[in-house]
């Protein structure tokens, strides 16, 4: 009876010992994210065919948004939907930046994703690049991603994109503010960034 007990609090002790770890750990990871730029070092392209990199994210405010050309709704109506709060709040375009970032680099090419948000808004900026560079930039900024074929006994066929349909806030040094949900009342869109323009 007594080895049952002493094996208990060991068993107690050390469930204690991993929960306070796993505490440590998910508070360090969070004042990283909050202490410095968010996502990863990256290289890509621009929709101009010129480098990119992390950089571009400070300097001003960032409004990105991850997506693909493909997209049947979400992605059309998001960049639609930028356009119209960046016009309202920034009508100069001299306080905040916004980007379109690809998670389909296998078909959007810089100057495909480049057509493709310039027939919305002169205000976006496209990005692209080799295949594994920016799904490892996207991996590194947290967004989901997933292919999907559109017929299942094809699974190498014409697919879509599943994504993270949120646009992502960064004040000027590129550190996260927060998030612009699919569909969120214009109003709160707005001044989410005319927040961010103040920070």
């Amino acid at each position: 009876m007594k080895t049952l007990r002493l094996v208990l609090w060991i068993a107690v002790a050390l469930v204690a010992a991993l929960l306070g770890w796993l505490t440590l750990e998910a508070m360090r990871t969070k004042d990283e994210v909050a202490g410095g730029p968010f996502g990863v070092p990256f290289t890509l392209v621009a929709q101009d065919g010129k480098p990119i990199t992390e950089k571009a994210f400070t300097g001003k405010p960032t409004v990105l948004f991850f997506g693909f050309t493909h997209c049947p709704e979400v992605c059309p109506t998001t960049l639609f939907e930028m356009n119209g709060w960046l016009t309202k709040v920034d009508p100069d375009g001299s306080k905040l930046q916004a980007y379109f970032v690809t998670v389909d680099p296998e078909r959007d090419t810089p100057e495909l994703i480049g057509q493709y948000v310039s027939n919305v808004s002169k205000r976006i900026t496209g990005i692209s690049g080799p295949a594994d560079k920016v799904l490892e930039m996207v991996k590194g900024f947290r967004v989901y991603y997933r292919k999907v074929p559109l017929d299942e006994k094809k699974p190498d066929g014409d697919y879509t994109m599943d994504h993270t349909a949120s646009v992502f806030l960064l004040d000027s040094t590129g550190r996260f503010v927060g998030t612009i949900a699919y569909g969120e009342n214009p109003d709160t869109a707005e001044q989410k960034l005319a927040n961010l323009i103040k920070r």
